[in-house]
């Protein structure tokens, strides 16, 4: 890249990352998810909104040294992309209880499991040319499709908790125990699915190899390579641990992201599986340190890339997304009320739970960047999952302040702290 494209690239990294933080403060005060705003900033500054200001694209140099200038935003989206993954899988981790297992069960098993088959029925059904990648492999599709509507957001569902005071709650501990559930089962999914697309037009035994070293991959970086690390963390002979353990933290991120890189298993399933590895007893100030660091830099900075990237010209089709979010919403909050019952919960907990869990938020628009890199999904339907995450985690915050707003239980039994949240939160949801 010519040193004279560096400095407008740099003047629009300033202007994305200022957008998203102050887009990202304004959702959040209004009880949304911040992750809109960030979104919704990158669509402000992107090719269909202020792109078509001759000005605006003159003073960035937008057209200047391109595929240099791409590259290089390549380069930090993917950075975002795989901190978000590394954080979501270590507070994955921590958030994961055995309290309640078998109201999770219930929950996890009929809400995720279910929509994900009776999907992947329906997509038969489908003209599913509309939805193809330029891979055109039919199976990874249907995959895709049915992870989209099973999928629950950790990071976005966690976020609107915390904002709504009521992450302390046993409505909390349910939700996040579902969602762990579902991301570990369906990025598992979603290996498998890359794998297939990767290995397009190989021989049989080469596709079956390629999807076993992505299983096998997945048992280890999910079992004996974090106990691994748990011990070295805590070694005496570690200096790299003692002296520096931010690096150390990183060092395990990217060690799991290069192995991948060199067997061929998707990088964000591996950045995910990273965090598990994380002791969060030795390394947590760490991790809080690279969280704090990745959520002021390269998280806001790639969720607004993913606004500048949509697609609403020609290909995106208003009919797909509508049709797309009707279906999916249907039946994740059918499936999920039919667990809630079973699990023993009655009235408004079962639309609260169901409400809860159908938010997709980061996990639904990560989903769509992978699918739509590995050449799974088309731009039209990348569009669609994109603003259908975003959608469903609006609509999740929402409901949530209302019941909040309203002086109803989230749960029956979490009537007091549901009370107190209200106590707290009442004077903060009159300024905003």
């Amino acid at each position: 890249m010519p040193s004279s494209a560096i400095g407008p690239l740099v003047l629009f990294l300033t202007i994305l990352l200022t957008g998203a933080h102050l887009l990202g403060y304004l959702f959040a005060k209004l009880r949304q998810p911040r992750v809109i705003g960030e979104i919704l900033a990158g669509i402000l500054l992107g090719p269909f909104v202020l792109g078509k200001w001759p000005a605006y694209v003159h003073l960035l140099q937008l057209d200047v040294a391109a595929a240099p200038k791409k590259a290089a935003l390549d380069l930090i989206y993917y950075m975002g992309l795989l901190m978000l993954m590394f954080i979501s899988g270590a507070e994955t981790k921590a958030l994961f209880q055995k309290h309640e297992r078998k109201q999770i069960a219930w929950l996890a098993t009929i809400g995720t499991v279910l929509p994900f088959f009776i999907m992947l029925a329906l997509a038969l059904l489908l003209p599913l040319s509309w939805f193809m990648g330029v891979k055109a492999n039919r199976t990874a599709l249907l995959l895709v499709m049915s992870i989209a509507v099973a999928v629950t957001s950790i990071p976005v569902i966690s976020r609107i908790f915390f904002d709504l005071k009521i992450l302390h709650t046993r409505f909390a501990r349910l939700v996040l125990g579902v969602a762990v559930l579902e991301d570990i089962g369906l990025w598992a999914v979603l290996a498998v699915a890359t794998a297939l697309a990767e290995s397009a037009g190989l021989p049989r035994t080469k596709i079956a190899a390629h999807i076993i070293i992505s299983l096998v991959y997945f048992g280890l970086g999910l079992t004996l390579v974090p106990r691994a690390f748990k011990r070295i963390s805590k070694s005496r002979f570690n200096l790299l641990a003692i002296n520096s353990p931010v690096t150390f933290t990183l060092l395990i991120a990217f060690g799991y992201v290069a192995v991948a890189g060199l067997l061929d298993v998707n990088l964000v399933f591996a950045a995910f599986l990273a965090g598990f590895a994380v002791s969060r007893k030795k390394l947590g100030e760490a991790m809080e340190t690279i969280s704090s660091f990745s959520f002021a830099l390269f998280i806001p900075v790639y969720f607004a890339l993913v606004g500048y990237s949509l697609i609403f010209g020609k290909s995106f089709s208003l009919a797909m997304l509508l049709a797309f979010l009707a279906g999916a919403c249907l039946l994740k909050l059918a499936a999920v009320a039919l667990g809630a019952r079973l699990a023993g919960f009655k009235g408004l907990d079962v639309i609260n739970l169901a409400v809860a869990t159908n938010a997709r938020g980061g996990p639904g628009i990560v989903l769509a960047s992978v699918a739509y890199e590995a050449g799974i999904i088309s731009a039209a339907f990348y569009t669609t999952l994109v603003l259908v995450a975003v959608l469903t985690s609006q609509a999740a915050g929402a409901w949530l302040e209302f019941v909040l707003r309203k002086g109803w239980q989230l749960l029956s039994a979490d009537a007091m702290s549901t009370k107190a949240a209200v106590a707290e939160s009442a004077p903060e949801t009159l300024v905003a």
